[in-house]
């Protein structure tokens, strides 16, 4: 099997050849792999990962637009995304680390919500996503429609998270608002990564704390289920073999049943420090699949690399032959791993069963 064949069947769970290789790295990794290899691909080409992330949309540079929103000047360096959130650099010991700017935090009622200039994904531009979803079925690899961030994270990121928890809490017009204008631009992205042939989509939205869920299972099942589950559903009438993957960090252990009833075929990343994965395997794996396991916070960078091979091991092991079990870092390999243990993951995964 080639890696996109191999992929698509580890996560349905239907067996696998060989174990794939994922994961990202910050700049400052970046810089180390530069480094250490002299090579000039990128990471994922030299890697030989088995996905590539599908452009979003290109959507008109509308940043001037959202500058009246914030009501102190932005310190020099913010970057302001498409949603019109400011993304303001730190010191250099935050590295890639930035504080977050929330435009809609001080908006008073649902009619100053709907005066905010949020991107328009249904007239921006996907004529380029089919071509590059064709180059990545040529050779071979897996093409993803990226969507993490899918709802409640693009939602608090605008109006701040103390503040949509109270809109929510208090049942204000004002979480609706935005919660269904962030969904409505879900289904456009979502719908077009789908008719140009992406083989995953991937949702996600942090729902989990390090050790407990962010909010009371009611409050999801009110505000955030059903929008995520209308989601999938537009996804699966495109095309019902997309496989959905879904991501959120932290305790999400009360959510689970929820996400596989709402279409959830994979869960990302079942945090090390904040689950069993074992245990989460023994009780969802004849209904879910699973990418990631192995910590970011703590093998990863403190263990050995004959600790974080035998992490690998056991990870694949939990799930069996059937496969279903994409063994990865948990989130983003930070500048104090070791370059010696991302290439024991990497040797992991490269000599499984061997």
């Amino acid at each position: 099997m080639n890696h996109r064949e191999n992929l698509l069947s580890l996560l349905r769970r239907e067996g696998f050849s060989f174990i794939p290789v994922s994961f990202d790295i910050t700049p400052d990794q970046i810089k180390t792999y530069r480094e250490k290899t002299g090579s000039a691909l990128s990471y994922q080409d030299y890697f030989d990962m088995p996905w590539r992330n599908i452009p979003d949309i290109t959507l008109p540079d509308n940043s001037s637009a959202f500058l009246s929103w914030y009501n102190e000047p932005l310190k020099p360096g913010a970057v302001i995304d498409e949603w019109g959130i400011a993304h303001e650099p730190g010191s250099a010991a935050a590295k890639h680390m930035t504080h977050m700017r929330h435009p809609l935090e001080d908006a008073a009622d649902p009619e100053r919500i709907r005066e905010y200039p949020f991107p328009d994904f249904q007239r921006g531009d996907g004529s380029h996503q089919k071509p590059f979803v064709d180059g990545l079925h040529e050779r071979g690899l897996a093409a993803v429609g990226w969507m993490q961030m899918t709802i409640w994270e693009v939602s608090w990121y605008l109006r701040g998270m103390e503040r949509l928890m109270m809109d929510m809490m208090d049942d204000a017009p004002e979480a609706a608002c935005i919660l269904d204008r962030i969904t409505e631009a879900a289904l456009v992205r979502a719908e077009s990564y789908a008719r140009a042939g992406a083989d995953i989509i991937y949702l996600g939205d942090d729902i989990g704390s390090q050790r407990s869920p962010l909010m009371s299972p009611a409050l999801y099942r009110t505000w955030l289920k059903p929008r995520l589950k209308r989601v999938i559903a537009a996804i699966k009438k495109v095309n019902p073999g997309i496989i959905i993957m879904y991501h959120s960090c932290g305790y999400v252990l009360p959510f689970i049943e929820d996400l596989i009833d709402a279409g959830v075929e994979v869960l990302n990343p079942i945090q090390a420090e904040s689950m069993n994965y074992r245990e989460i395997v023994a009780a969802y794996g004849d209904r879910l699949s699973f990418h990631g396991c192995i910590g970011t916070q703590t093998i990863m960078p403190f263990g050995t690399p004959e600790e974080i091979k035998a992490m690998v091991r056991d990870c694949v092991d939990s799930m069996g032959p059937k496969g279903g079990m994409f063994a990865a870092p948990t989130h983003i390999l930070e500048p104090e791993v070791p370059w010696e243990n991302i290439l024991a993951y990497v040797d992991g995964c490269r000599n499984y069963g061997l």
